[in-house]
């Protein structure tokens, strides 16, 4: 080096700053656009990042002062997205775990030692396992919502046999939906779960944490409410109570409708198409073949167990967690206190899940009926 290279020299060259030396200036981020996300997965992927985003900047105190507004630079391009995508303002289940996932070996099996999640919360392995357990299930559904496309097309042409195929071939599906979900014991700590996991996952609807909502700086002029995430907000299940015509409870039932409002609008359509076809319970008793009414039992105590399972998990990670977290003094605030007694998603958890089960138990034909008609 000479002296008279000193005559073009700056500091800004080496992004030293003359005021703040290695400190980077006002470190906030800057507004995002979203004009150059191209096709439907670049928008869901990106509105995944944004979803984790809000609600980590959200929950970052847990229920203990918590943010009323949404800086603009995280609202705008969040909403914006969001609407593009017809999804509330607010992670939900498509977010968290459906589109939330990857293989470690590109050309290995979906299993929980080759998958992990793109984006992730506080919770570590918990929150971990809990997304790919969550995701397992949906995977266990695939061959289900295949069987339920054939049940349809079946019950149309009244082709008999493929109709009795297909739901068997939902009740296995169904099965191996619940014993996914029984991996949920393995792979996640409760006392996680209640105290870190559960906290980052609720909405800001009926919370008194929240109790006017969040205000999206710069993208709407009031304050907004929505519900948390919740296992309701998983499409397969619906698509199997409108199936098999479940007909729950008008409260229970009012809670499940407005959940179809935090679903990818194309899932929601696709429970719309299955309610829209002739009443399989209707043709199963008519038929009055036993073995299509053991079939079509067996989907729905399959199903039940499932829901049954649901309560025994929630049982352990919220109702008893929450006890222990209370006894250390882990959830003293109103906020803890309220989603103890309610779900992620704002439903009185115990209360709404023991309704579904029941009802769901009470969609089984008895074979006198079909015997009869």
């Amino acid at each position: 080096m000479k002296v008279q290279d000193f005559a073009t020299f700056k500091l800004s060259d080496y992004n030293i700053s003359d005021d703040y030396g290695f400190i980077l200036q006002e470190p906030l981020m800057p507004e995002l656009g979203i004009q150059h996300l191209k096709d439907y997965k670049e928008k869901v992927l990106a509105r995944v990042l944004l979803s984790h985003i809000v609600m980590g900047y959200v929950w970052q105190d847990a229920d203990q002062g918590v943010v009323k507004v949404l800086p603009r630079t995280l609202a705008i391009p969040y909403c914006h997205l969001s609407k593009i995508l017809g999804l509330p303002l607010i992670m939900v289940h498509a977010d968290f775990v459906l589109a939330n996932w990857k293989r470690k070996d590109a050309l290995g099996p979906l299993t929980m030692e080759n998958l992990s999640t793109i984006v992730s919360l506080p919770g570590g392995n918990s929150l971990q396992g809990f997304v790919l357990v969550t995701l397992l299930v949906e995977v266990a559904a695939i061959p289900g919502i295949k069987a339920v496309v054939q049940a349809i097309k079946a019950l149309l042409t009244e082709d008999r046999p493929t109709l009795l195929q297909a739901l068997r071939n939902m009740a296995q599906s169904i099965q191996n939906m619940g014993e996914a979900l029984q991996l949920m014991y393995d792979y996640v700590d409760s006392d996680i779960y209640y105290n870190t996991i559960r906290i980052f996952l609720s909405g800001w609807k009926d919370n008194p944490s929240m109790p006017n909502g969040l205000l999206y700086e710069g993208a709407v002029d009031e304050p907004l409410c929505f519900s948390g995430g919740s296992a309701a907000q998983s499409t397969v299940f619906h698509v199997y109570d409108e199936l098999f015509g479940i007909n729950h409870q008008p409260e229970s039932f009012d809670f499940l409708l407005k959940m179809r409002q935090y679903m990818p609008p194309a899932h929601s359509s696709f429970i719309d198409w299955v309610k829209g076809v002739p009443k399989l319970s209707v043709y199963v008793q008519q038929s009055a073949d036993l073995d299509l009414l053991s079939a079509f039992n067996m989907c729905v105590s399959t199903l039940t167990d499932v829901r049954s399972l649901h309560i025994r998990i929630v049982s352990k990670y919220v109702t008893t967690a929450g006890a222990r977290a209370r006894v250390k003094g882990l959830a003293a605030g109103s906020g803890a206190q309220h989603l103890q007694e309610r779900g992620t998603g704002g439903s009185l958890a115990m209360t709404f899940l023991k309704s579904v089960r029941d009802t769901c138990k009470g969609g089984l034909l008895k074979k006198s009926t079909a015997a009869d008609c």
